[in-house]
């Protein structure tokens, strides 16, 4: 009876050992498996913009920051002081030139002129009776002088009275569109009381700054393209003056270009992108701006190329000697009939081009896991290149690049040098989304 207990306690402890052991075998292959499953699997391919870079016409340019401003912009104020009798004009109303915008109240100036204009007509009336007298040669000299004096002073006083009456109106010296007025009616205005602004937007000034090793490349009269905001730039102008002296603190040189504004949509004050126009060149290397990235080590950029021929399996070389065959092979061989004699006869009719056309089917369903059409993988190649000029969206590229590279432009995030990567080209990150569905 001790024997059988001491047998079955053996047994239950072996039916243990083997029940731990297989489990921790289990778990041990397990995590051994998912290493090596983790340690040979290949991230997958990131999904990347490309573009081929090719040589192209390039239009450089002078780019800088400017501030429109009417070509003509005034603020009236009025010359004398007085109550504000009328207003004559509203905000933004065009008006034309020696147009009346405001009438002061000149009642007093009124009466006065009317009163010198009747001693003047007195004086007048004198005058002639003493030239009349010393033609008939009953008046003296002195009072013909003394009567003429006296008209002159009239008439003068007149055209004064007549200037201050006239200072009581505010007209506009030019055509153009006025703003808010400042005034109201009752109140009294002093000298240099600023009333209301005058602008001329018909055509619009543009004053900008740029660096003094630009200047020479700037000439009266070249073309100049402006923009609100954004890559845009539909306005366009023409130089009409560069300062020719240097800032000495800033060195920066001052340059004012003209715009034809009768569409009204620029305004004066407003912040302006400018862009000088140079003479085209051609057969320059430039890419989209988002293809080159920039970091402390240098600016680069990501060339797209097909995987190495050593990444996949090596093939056989001519001259190696293959394999010599096994016995059970050579037994095989040995065992195969002989051909039939009537079998030639029967063959030599189907034609080469059969035999030639079937080989390639056979070489396709030799492997049968690669499509036909199977694409080539890509890789990437991180290739620091030396920038230029930038233009409308472009960069130039001086150093690094050769024409026929293809370049990613967009989805660089967490790229790196030799990662796989799929070519999608349905998005073209040069232009803006609404531009991409309008012409979709």
């Amino acid at each position: 009876m001790r024997i059988f207990r001491i047998f079955i306690i053996a047994m239950v402890l072996l039916v243990l050992v083997v029940v731990v052991g297989g489990i921790v075998g289990i778990n041990f292959m397990r995590d051994y498996g998912t290493k090596q499953f983790f340690a040979t699997m290949k991230p997958p391919a990131a999904t990347v913009s490309t573009t081929i870079v090719k040589p192209s016409s390039w239009t450089p340019g002078v780019e800088a920051i400017g501030t429109a401003n009417a070509v003509r912009g005034v603020e009236l104020t009025v010359e004398t002081t007085g109550i504000v009798k009328d207003i004559l004009f509203h905000a933004n109303q065009k008006v034309a030139a020696n147009g009346v915008l405001l009438q002061l109240d000149d009642a007093v100036e009124r009466a006065d002129l009317e009163a010198t204009k009747a001693q003047a007509a007195l004086d007048q009336t004198s005058l002639a009776r003493a030239i009349e007298l010393q033609r008939r040669g009953v008046g003296s000299d002195v009072t013909l002088d003394t009567a003429r004096a006296t008209a002159s002073a009239s008439a003068s006083q007149v055209n004064k009275l007549q200037a201050v009456l006239d200072q009581k109106q505010l007209t506009a010296p030019f055509a153009g569109t006025v703003g808010i007025p400042k005034i109201d009616l009752g109140q009294y205005l002093a000298p240099g009381t600023s009333v209301v602004t005058l602008q001329d937007l018909d055509t619009m000034r543009v004053d900008f700054s740029i660096p003094e090793q630009d200047l020479p490349l700037l000439k009266i009269g070249q073309t100049v393209k402006l923009g609100i905001g954004g890559s845009d730039m539909p306005y366009a102008g023409t130089i009409r003056g560069i300062n020719p002296k240097i800032d000495p603190s800033s060195r920066l040189v001052t340059v004012r270009a003209e715009v034809d504004n009768t569409e009204g949509k620029l305004t004066p004050g407003q912040f302006v992108q400018v862009r000088v126009v140079l003479p085209q060149e051609n057969n320059v290397l430039a890419l989209p701006q988002t293809a080159l990235t920039s970091s402390l080590y240098g600016d680069f950029i990501f060339v797209v190329h097909p995987a190495k021929v050593a990444e996949a399996a090596p093939a056989a070389k001519p001259d190696e000697k293959l394999p010599a065959p096994s016995a059970d092979k050579s037994v095989a061989d040995a065992a195969k009939p002989a051909a039939d004699p009537a079998k030639p006869a029967a063959d030599a009719t189907k034609p080469a081009s059969d035999a030639a056309a079937a080989k390639p089917a056979d070489q396709a369903s030799a492997d049968p896991a690669k499509p036909a059409d199977a694409k080539p993988a890509l890789v990437l190649s991180q290739v620091f290149v030396k920038p230029g000029r930038r233009n409308e969206g472009m960069v130039e590229i001086l150093q690094g690049l050769a024409p026929g590279d293809e370049v990613v432009t967009a989805g660089q995030n967490r790229l790196f040098n030799g990662m796989s990567v799929a070519v999608d080209n349905t998005i073209d990150p040069t232009k803006s989304a609404n531009k991409q569905a309008t012409e979709q």
